[in-house]
C-alpha cells in the first residue's frame, strides 16, 4: 500500500518546471532566428509554416510526457522518490501535518492504522487516539509540542488496536517533531509505533523475575546483600522470618548490620580484602540476633566482587541455619557452634596464621584492632608481622617460627601498632600442633594495651612529680630554718644598730637578700602544695578585670593584651593572691615568648558538667568549672619539653633569665586548689594553658568558712593575725611563761632571745618529749606553748594532744614552713591554735604572742 499525497502541495515541492519553461523558451528563440533567416532569402511562408508545424508537434509531445511522468522535470526527482519510498515502506506509521493542521503526508503504515483513507481523507493523530482521559491528555500535550515546534514522545495504552484487529491491549508510543520546510513555512512529522509486543516481553521478563524472587525468598536458606556501607540491600523472606524483622524496612537505609550481627562479630564481614576486580568469599561462622535481643548460630557464605578501583561491591551472603535439629552429626555440630562463638565473641584479638606468619582465620575482636593495617593495599596483605612496626616484627616472626616447631614461647611481645597514633598491643604466641606445609602453625592472641601504656606513663609521671614535690617540700623546710635564723637574727642586730651605724645597712642588705630567698622558698612551697593559702569565695571576672591595667603594664607595648570575660561567672574558692600571681606570671611568660610582639589573650567562661565529660584531658573529672584561658601567638612550645614545664627549676630561658618556678607555682597553686592545669602548644603557632578551678557552691546553713583547716584562737591566724595586731599593738612587751620547743637549736636560740628581750620568761625544749618532761617538773603553769610542727620523735600536733590531757585550755602557737592544711586536716575537729607560718620576723613573733596570751 502506497502513501497519499496531496497535490496542492506535493506538486509544488517535489517538481521543479524550471527546466521546462528553459527548453520551450530555447525552442521559441530557434524558431524565430529560422524564420528571420528563411525570411531574407524569400522563402519565408512555406519554412514558417513548416517550422510552426513542429513546435506544435513538440509542445503535444512534451504535455503528453509531463502528465503520463515520461519527463521529470527539476534537478533530484530520484532523490525525492527515494524519500518517499523508504517513508512508505516504514513499519512505523508516519504523518506529516502542516502548520493549519492540514495532512501533507501519510505513509501505508499510517494507513493502515485508519483502516484506509475515508472518501480521500486520513484520519489526524487527534482524533485517531480519542480515549480515555489518559490517553487524552498525552495527545493534548503531543498536539502542544507540535504546535510550538518541540519534540515530544508519549506512551498511550488502549483497551484494543487503533486498527479495529483483535488483540486486546495495545501500547503505542507517539512521537512528534517539526520539519522546517523554507520560506516561514513549518511542518509536523508524527511517529506512531507499535510497542505491544516489546511490553509483552517486558511483562514475561518481570513475572520471571518475580518468580525468581518468590523462589529465593521461600528457599530452605537464608540470603541478604550487604552494601560497602553496612547497609542491608536485600534480604530474602526466609531469613527476615528466622530474625523477626519486617521486610518494608530492608532496602531503604532501615537496616544496618549491627542490627543483626551479635556481638563484636560486624568487622568479621565488613572487613574482606581483595584486589581490583577480584571476587572474594569467606565462609563465617556467626551468631545472629532477633529483632528482640534472641541469637541464632549461623553459617556465612559471604561474596564480595570488587570494582576496578578497588572498591567493594555489594556482597552475596548465603546464610545456613547451624542450630540444634537432632541429627546424627548434632554433638559434632554443636561442638562446632560453640567454638565458632568463643572465637568470634572473645573480648581478646585471636589468629591462627602459618608457618610464613599469614593469618588464616582471624576473629571480629582482630579484625576490629588490625583491621587497618591488613588490607591488600598496605603491601602486607594478611601477613601478621605487617600489623606491627619494625621494631616488633622480628620478636612476632621468631615466636611463630618457634611455635612451628612446637616450642612453646611465653614471654609476651609488647610491640607498637602501625599507623595507629602509636597505640600499642601484647602478642602471646602458642603452637597448634598442627604445622604443615600451608597448615595452621600457631595461635597469636594480643590485647591492646595503648591505655594500659598511658596509665603507667600517667603514674609514672605523677610519682615523678609527688617525689619531685616531696623534695621540693623538704628543701624549702630545712632551708626555711637557715632562712628564719638568718632573718631572725637580723632583726636583734638591726634592734641593737642605728641607722648611723656602718654596719645597719650591711644587716639591711643581709635581710632583703634572705627576704628573696624567701620567695623562692614560697614557690617551691607552691609546687609541693605546702604553701599557706587563705582562700575565699573569689568571682574572677572582677579578679581579672582589676588585673588589667597591671597585665598590660607587665607586657609592654608590643603585645596586644585582649582579656574577654564570661557572663554571669560561677564562684570559686581560692587564694585570691596566688590566682593573681599565677595569672600574671603566665601573662610573663607569654611576653617572653613573643620577643618581636604580638597579641595575648586572657579568657573566662563557664564549663558545665556535660562539656568537660566531652574533653581529652588526662585525669580531669567531669564536674562544673570555670575555665580561664590564656593564650598567645609565640614560639610554642616543644614537644619534649612540654612534659617538663611544671617541673621546679626547669626553664627553657637562657641562663641568668629564669628560676625555673613561675610554672611550679602556678601548678602547685592550681592542684592545692582542687583545679586542673593543661598546656596545648605548637612550635611556631602559639600556646594556649587553660586552668579549670571547681565551682563553689555553698551549701545551705553552712557556717563561715574559717581561714585555713585549723580554729584559732585570734580571729585571723598567722601573718594576717600578726598584720592585724601590728596596726593596734605599740607595746610589745609582755609577761607569762613561754614554753619553746623547736628542735633547729639556731631558730630556738633567736626566739627565746626575742621573747626573753620583751619581758617574758622562756623555758626551751629540744623535742617533744623534752616539753612533756619540763611541763610535768615544772611548778607553775605554763602560759603559752610556741612549738614547731615537724620534728623527731614527736610531732606538733601529737604534742598537743599530750599536754591538753592535762590542761585542756592550753594556749598553742604551731610555727612551720608548710602549711597549715598539711596538719590541722589531721587534727580533731574543734581544736584550737593560732599558726605562723616560717619565716617570720622578730615583729610577727613578738606580736602573735602577746596576742595569743591575750
Amino acid at each position: 500500500m502506497t502513501g497519499v499525497t496531496a497535490p496542492s502541495t506535493i506538486n509544488r515541492s517535489s517538481r521543479n518546471q524550471g527546466l521546462g519553461l528553459m527548453l520551450l523558451v530555447v525552442g521559441l528563440v530557434v524558431g524565430g532566428f529560422l524564420i528571420m533567416l528563411f525570411a531574407s532569402h524569400g522563402q519565408a511562408s512555406p519554412v514558417i509554416g513548416v517550422l510552426l508545424a513542429c513546435l506544435s508537434a513538440a509542445g503535444v509531445f512534451f504535455l503528453f510526457a509531463c502528465v503520463f511522468r515520461l519527463v521529470h522535470f527539476g534537478m533530484a526527482p530520484t532523490a525525492n522518490d527515494l524519500t518517499q519510498a523508504i517513508a512508505d515502506s516504514s513499519p512505523d506509521g508516519m504523518l506529516i501535518s502542516g502548520a493549519g493542521g492540514q495532512i501533507v503526508y501519510a505513509n501505508g503504515a499510517y494507513l493502515g492504522l485508519c483502516q484506509g483513507p475515508a472518501q480521500g481523507a486520513v484520519t489526524p493523530v487527534e482524533r485517531l487516539f480519542s480515549g480515555p482521559p489518559e490517553v487524552s491528555e498525552a495527545i493534548y500535550r503531543l498536539a502542544q509540542a507540535a504546535r510550538q515546534g518541540r519534540r515530544a514522545v508519549e506512551e498511550v495504552r488502549l483497551a484494543q488496536p487503533v486498527d479495529g484487529s483483535a488483540g486486546g491491549v495495545a501500547w503505542y508510543r507517539l512521537r512528534v517533531q517539526p520539519l522546517p520546510r523554507g520560506a516561514g513555512q513549518s511542518a509536523a512529522l508524527w511517529t506512531v509505533s507499535d510497542i505491544t509486543r516489546d511490553r509483552e516481553r517486558q511483562e514475561n521478563v518481570f513475572q520471571e523475575l518475580q518468580q525468581a524472587i518468590d523462589y529465593l525468598d521461600h528457599a530452605p536458606a537464608g540470603f541478604m546483600s550487604v552494601d560497602a556501607s553496612g547497609s542491608i540491600a536485600y534480604m530474602n523472606a526466609t531469613l527476615a522470618a528466622w530474625l523477626d524483622h519486617d521486610l518494608a524496612q530492608i532496602g531503604v537505609g532501615g537496616l544496618k548490620l549491627p542490627d543483626v550481627v551479635a556481638g563484636d562479630a560486624t568487622p568479621l564481614i565488613t572487613h574482606v580484602s581483595g584486589a581490583p576486580g577480584d571476587v572474594a568469599t569467606d565462609i563465617l561462622d556467626v551468631d545472629l540476633k532477633k529483632r528482640g535481643g534472641e541469637t541464632i548460630p549461623v553459617r556465612l557464605l559471604h561474596r564480595v566482587a570488587f570494582a576496578h578501583d578497588g572498591s567493594p561491591g555489594a556482597s552475596r551472603t548465603l546464610v545456613l541455619d547451624r542450630g540444634p535439629r537432632g541429627d546424627q552429626d548434632e554433638a559434632q555440630r554443636a561442638a562446632e557452634v560453640r567454638f565458632a562463638r568463643l572465637f568470634n565473641t572473645t573480648p581478646f584479638a585471636l589468629a591462627i596464621v602459618d608457618v610464613s606468619g599469614r593469618i588464616l582465620s582471624a576473629n571480629a575482636s582482630f579484625l576490629r584492632l588490625f583491621g587497618g593495617a591488613l588490607r591488600a593495599e598496605t603491601g602486607e596483605g594478611r601477613v601478621i608481622s605487617g600489623v606491627v612496626t619494625d621494631g616488633g616484627r622480628a620478636s612476632l616472626d621468631r615466636a611463630i617460627g618457634a611455635a612451628a616447631e612446637g616450642r612453646s614461647t611465653a614471654a609476651p611481645i609488647d610491640a607498637i601498632l602501625v599507623g595507629r597514633d602509636n597505640r600499642s598491643a601484647r602478642f602471646f604466641v602458642t603452637p597448634t600442633g598442627r604445622a604443615g606445609s600451608g597448615g595452621e602453625a600457631a595461635i597469636v592472641y594480643a590485647i591492646e594495651t595503648t591505655e594500659q601504656r598511658a596509665l603507667e606513663a600517667q603514674f609514672a609521671q605523677a610519682q615523678k612529680m609527688q617525689a619531685v614535690g616531696q623534695l621540693a617540700g623538704g628543701v624549702a623546710h630545712d632551708f626555711n630554718n637557715v632562712l628564719q635564723a638568718i632573718i631572725g637574727y637580723s632583726d636583734l642586730l638591726l634592734a641593737n644598730h642605728r641607722p648611723t651605724d656602718p654596719a645597719f645597712q650591711d644587716i639591711i642588705q643581709i635581710k632583703q637578700n634572705a627576704n628573696r630567698a624567701k620567695n623562692l622558698v614560697q614557690h617551691l612551697l607552691a609546687f609541693s602544695r605546702r604553701q599557706t593559702l587563705r582562700p575565699q569565695v573569689l568571682q574572677l571576672g572582677e579578679l581579672i578585670s582589676d588585673l588589667s591595667m597591671l597585665a598590660k603594664r607587665l607586657v609592654g607595648e608590643t603585645v596586644k593584651l585582649d582579656m574577654r570575660q564570661g557572663r554571669d561567672l560561677w564562684d570559686v574558692h581560692a587564694d585570691a593572691t596566688q590566682f593573681e600571681q599565677a595569672i600574671l606570671n603566665l601573662a610573663v611568660n607569654a611576653r617572653d615568648a613573643m620577643p618581636n610582639g604580638g597579641a595575648l589573650s586572657i579568657r573566662t567562661r563557664n564549663m558545665p558538667q556535660a562539656e568537660c565529660a566531652t574533653l581529652d584531658y588526662e585525669g580531669l573529672v567531669a564536674a562544673d568549672y570555670v575555665l580561664v584561658e590564656i593564650e598567645d601567638n609565640g614560639t610554642g612550645i616543644s614537644p619534649d619539653n612540654i612534659e617538663k614545664i611544671f617541673e621546679p627549676f626547669f626553664t627553657t630561658k637562657e641562663v641568668g633569665k629564669g628560676t625555673g618556678l613561675g610554672l611550679s607555682m602556678v601548678y602547685g597553686f592550681v592542684k592545692q586548689t582542687g583545679g586542673f592545669i593543661y598546656c596545648d602548644s605548637v612550635i611556631g603557632k602559639g600556646t594556649t594553658f587553660r586552668i579549670l578551678l571547681p565551682r563553689y557552691v555553698e551549701e545551705a546553713g553552712a557556717a563561715t568558712q574559717r581561714e585555713g583547716a585549723g580554729a584559732a584562737m585570734a580571729p585571723v591566724p598567722g601573718e594576717a593575725a600578726a598584720e592585724e595586731v601590728s596596726v593596734a599593738a605599740v607595746d610589745h612587751t609582755g609577761t607569762g611563761r613561754v614554753l619553746l620547743v623547736e628542735d633547729e637549736e639556731a631558730v630556738r636560740k633567736f626566739a627565746a632571745r626575742a621573747l626573753a628581750s620583751r619581758g617574758y620568761q622562756v623555758l626551751e625544749a629540744a623535742s617533744g618529749r623534752e616539753a612533756i618532761d619540763i611541763v610535768q617538773k615544772t611548778q607553775d603553769p605554763i602560759d603559752l606553748v610556741v612549738s614547731d610542727v615537724v620534728m623527731p620523735e614527736m610531732d606538733g600536733p601529737s604534742l598537743m594532744r599530750e599536754l591538753r590531757k592535762g590542761d585542756p585550755d592550753l594556749k598553742i602557737i604551731f610555727v612551720s614552713g608548710y602549711a597549715e592544711d598539711a596538719f590541722a586536716k589531721n587534727l580533731p575537729d574543734g581544736e584550737k591554735f593560732v599558726f605562723l607560718p616560717k619565716p617570720f620576723t622578730l615583729k610577727q613573733l613578738i606580736e602573735t604572742v602577746k596576742t595569743a596570751i591575750g
